[in-house]
C-alpha cells in the first residue's frame, strides 16, 4: 500500500511540474505574440489553456483520491494540500497567458502595446518568463535560493507595473483610450502573474523548512 502511496505522490509532483512547463511556455509565446503582433502563436496560446485546464482537473482528481483512501498525515498530507493550492495558482497563471494572449489577438494588426510603454512591456515579458521558468525548477527541486530569485522577480513587475501607471499619468502623455485600457490591463496580468509565482514559491519553502512567514523565500 505505501509503495502505491509514493507512486501516486510521485505521479503528483510530475503532474505540478508538467503544469509550470506549461505556463513558461504560455507566458513566453503570449509575451512574444504581444511584442511581434504574432496573432498565430497568440491563438495557439489561448488554444492551449484548455490542455493546462485538464492537467489540473487531473491534479485535483488524484489528491482528493488519495485523502480519501490514503488518510495521509503530517508532511504527506500538507504537500497534497499545498499541491492543490498549487495547481489553482498555476492554473490562473495560464490563464492571466491567455488574457495578455486575447489582447494581442485583438488589437491586430496594430499593436497593442504604444511605444511610450514598448520597453516596460518587453521588460514585463522577460521577468515573467524569468519567474514561470524558475517556478518549474523549483517543483522540481525545491531549491530555496530559486524561491528567492522569483521574489526578486516579483519586485521587477510591481516596479514596471507601477511604473506604467506612473507614465499614464505623466503630464504631457497622450494616447487613445484603448491604448489606455490596454496598458492598465497587462501591467496588471504581469503583476498579478509574479504574484501567484510568489505564492506558490512560499508555499514551497513551508513545504521544505516549516516556515509560514516566507522570509526563507528571500536572500
Amino acid at each position: 500500500m505505501r509503495t502505491l502511496f509514493t507512486a501516486e505522490m510521485s505521479e503528483l509532483a510530475g503532474d505540478l511540474a508538467a503544469m509550470a512547463r506549461h505556463v513558461s511556455a504560455a507566458i513566453d509565446r503570449a509575451g512574444e505574440a504581444l511584442l511581434t503582433g504574432n496573432v498565430e502563436l497568440a491563438q495557439k496560446v489561448i488554444a492551449d489553456d484548455a490542455k493546462l485546464d485538464d492537467i489540473e482537473e487531473t491534479v485535483d482528481e488524484r489528491c482528493v483520491l488519495l485523502i480519501a483512501q490514503q488518510q495521509p498525515v503530517g508532511l504527506d498530507l500538507r504537500t497534497i494540500i499545498a499541491s492543490l493550492r498549487i495547481s489553482a495558482a498555476l492554473e490562473r497563471m495560464g490563464d492571466l497567458a491567455q488574457h495578455i494572449a486575447e489582447d494581442a489577438r485583438r488589437a491586430y494588426p496594430d499593436s497593442a502595446v504604444p511605444e511610450s510603454h514598448s520597453d516596460l512591456v518587453a521588460g514585463m515579458v522577460a521577468a515573467a518568463k524569468t519567474a514561470a521558468d524558475e517556478i518549474a525548477e523549483l517543483i522540481e527541486d525545491r531549491d530555496l535560493n530559486v524561491a528567492a530569485r522569483i521574489v526578486s522577480d516579483d519586485d521587477t513587475l510591481d516596479q514596471l507595473h507601477a511604473e506604467a501607471y506612473k507614465r499614464l499619468l505623466a503630464d504631457g502623455f497622450v494616447a487613445t483610450p484603448q491604448e489606455v485600457l490596454n496598458i492598465s490591463l497587462l501591467a496588471r496580468y504581469f503583476e498579478r502573474f509574479g504574484d501567484h509565482a510568489v505564492g506558490i514559491s512560499r508555499r514551497i519553502v513551508y513545504l521544505v523548512t516549516g516556515d509560514h512567514t516566507g522570509e526563507g523565500s528571500r536572500i
